[in-house]
């Protein structure tokens, strides 16, 4: 099923070919919320594996356009995480220090340890997304060696690059674009502007950024194209209805961890041979009374 959403190629993605009202098998949003429960309790196990074995770290990367419902679908489909183990960043305008660096330096600082899970909210793309709409390259400081009509072209050489680089150095990277219509994006503006608890998430400045809604779309669409690749895929995920949404996000991350295998570790013989040995110990203490009010041994 995932595959239909799935783009693991370099030019694999035709837009007209995804619709943002997909819904799936899916009858309503009772079903899939039932659905989705199955696969959070899943994750939360696989999770648990992926810390002990600490042989492959995963970052689960979100870009969508505003009101796509990125930081919804990270709180329901992944608060289901122990902390431990688990890392999020969000990647907002840039500081004037990390424009003073590479523009991999700010996400390189959030790559997961062997045994992580991290979740991107945007990332390295926002310099082929927003900084190619607005053109952002331009005036950022670069050497003169450096033509800024090359800028673009170098940034999708180097995310490739650095890509792959992680996965041959144990960090695969998952890539999910929530895919939401020009339509349903007016009306969660709408709904911004006509509930007063949602006004504070609402700005003048998102209607201003729909005007290039036509060049977001062509800047995602590349981005897309010239970065898929089996060891490094994007999921195309309808974003109109939410409760679909976040089942299928759901069903991306299982579908990863499951694919990953992380295993419980097994102990060399002669430290599983010490814990046999205790065992007999502490089940004779188990069964000791006498234990004191805090809790502590018996005195």
């Amino acid at each position: 099923m995932l595959e239909r959403y799935c783009i693991d190629h370099k030019g694999g993605y035709d837009p007209k070919r995804f619709d943002p009202g997909d819904t799936g098998a899916f009858h309503d949003k009772k079903q899939a919320e039932a659905a989705m429960q199955e696969n959070l309790a899943e994750i939360q196990r696989l999770q648990q594996r992926l810390y002990a074995d600490k042989k492959e770290g995963v970052i689960f990367l979100f870009q969508a356009m505003d009101a796509a419902g990125k930081d919804g679908t990270i709180r329901a489909v992944l608060s289901c995480l122990s902390p431990h183990g688990v890392r999020e960043a969000a990647f907002k305008s840039p500081s004037a220090d990390e424009l003073a660096h590479d523009f991999l330096w700010r996400i390189e600082r959030e790559v997961p340890a062997k045994g992580e899970i991290a979740i991107f909210n945007r990332s390295h793309y926002e310099d082929v997304l927003i900084g190619r709409v607005h053109r952002l390259y331009e005036t950022q400081p670069h050497a003169a060696r450096i033509d800024p009509d090359d800028i673009l072209e170098q940034r999708y050489e180097d995310i490739c690059n650095w890509e792959k680089y992680l996965y041959h150095n144990s960090v695969r990277m998952v890539k999910i674009f929530l895919n939401l219509s020009y339509q349903e994006q007016a009306a969660r503006f709408l709904a911004r502007i006509e509930d007063p608890e949602k006004n504070w998430k609402f700005s003048t400045a998102d209607i201003n950024e729909r005007k290039y809604w036509a060049d977001y779309q062509a800047a995602f669409a590349e981005a897309i194209n010239r970065t898929a690749a089996k060891h490094c895929p994007w999921y195309v995920v309808p974003a109109d209805h939410k409760w679909y949404m976040r089942w299928l996000v759901s069903e991306i991350i299982v579908h990863t961890l499951r694919e990953m295998a992380p295993q419980w570790p097994v102990l060399p013989v002669g430290e599983k041979k010490n814990l046999d040995d205790l065992a007999p110990l502490l089940r004779e203490q188990c069964g000791k009374k006498g234990r004191n009010k805090a809790g502590g041994a018996p005195q």
